[in-house]
């Protein structure tokens, strides 16, 4: 998976992870700044997901995107 293209386009994507995860705030976005881990801490402190959670559903997300070439 390269999640290179999330921080490369996190400008445009942001929206579609908080239409995803909507209890992230807008300042949660610009933290995460497209990083993979600092989405994952703040979906486990948002949702109190598990972390094995958080990963399969930011997987699962991942897969279901169209992403620029």
């Amino acid at each position: 998976m390269d999640w290179n293209r999330v921080e490369g386009n996190w400008k445009q994507i942001k929206g579609k992870v908080k239409e995803q995860w909507g209890k992230l705030s807008d300042d949660d976005l610009d933290q995460i700044a497209g990083k993979r881990e600092q989405l994952e801490g703040k979906l486990q402190q948002r949702y109190g997901y598990q972390k094995d959670q958080i990963k399969k559903e930011v997987d699962d997300w991942y897969g279901t995107q169209s992403w620029p070439d």
